[in-house]
């Protein structure tokens, strides 16, 4: 998924270098959002392995 969001931002960059303004607007507003669902998806994990512990 991070991969992804960079893919995206990487996407924006080049389109904003080459003045395509509106697909870099949303190249950049589909990075963000992918960023934000691996944070949400990473912290969910590690709360999970946190509670779950080792097993005995």
């Amino acid at each position: 998924m991070l991969r992804w969001a960079l893919i995206f931002l990487v996407v924006a960059l080049v389109a904003g270098l080459l003045g395509f303004g509106g697909i870099a607007g949303a190249s950049v507003d589909i990075a963000k959002i992918l960023f934000f669902v691996f944070l949400v998806l990473f912290a969910v994990s590690a709360v999970m392995h946190l509670v779950r512990g080792r097993a005995p």
